[in-house]
């Protein structure tokens, strides 16, 4: 597998496969081509025999000099339980610590248990929250009226 930091161009190779990845979820509004023209060095594309197999897309925090955010990963559903997300994760934890930064940071819905459960195994912490639900800390309309999040944070070393 090679990972390459992305371009503008894969922007229309994966806009069109965000909501079948998510199983119909209308999820591609949440990834405009900006990301892809303007997180180059924070953002990666994992591909297998030239096909595309996963993507992540992070930045530095702009506010917080110690601090980056991961905004969006995917993994082709074939592809999943194959360390793919791992992979981008740890280059992404390497561009981190390259430049000077120990915290990465990300926001998971509390209906997706499959990302809580990579999240914790990658050893991201559950932040405080002011609810639980079905036994996990959130963050209630954190996005929105009944838009409730479950906020990681990592501390890398």
């Amino acid at each position: 597998m090679e990972i390459r930091s992305v371009k503008g161009s894969d922007y229309y190779v994966i806009s069109p496969l965000i909501n079948e990845w998510w199983g119909g979820r209308n999820m591609s509004d949440l990834l405009p081509k900006l990301f892809f023209n303007h997180f180059t060095n924070t953002s990666f594309i994992a591909e297998k025999e030239g096909k595309l197999v996963g993507f992540l897309i992070g930045f530095f925090s702009q506010s917080y000099s110690n601090e980056a955010y991961i905004h969006f990963v995917g993994v082709h559903p074939d592809y999943r339980k194959h360390a793919v997300g791992k992979q981008l994760y740890n280059k992404f934890f390497n561009v981190v610590k390259q430049n000077g930064r120990n915290i990465v940071r990300c926001v998971t819905s509390p209906v997706n248990k499959g990302s809580i459960a990579f999240h914790t195994k990658m050893g991201f912490i559950i932040e405080e929250g002011d609810q639980k639900i079905d036994g996990i800390i959130v963050n209630t309309n954190y996005d929105g009226p009944a838009q409730d999040r479950v906020l990681f944070v990592k501390h890398l070393v």
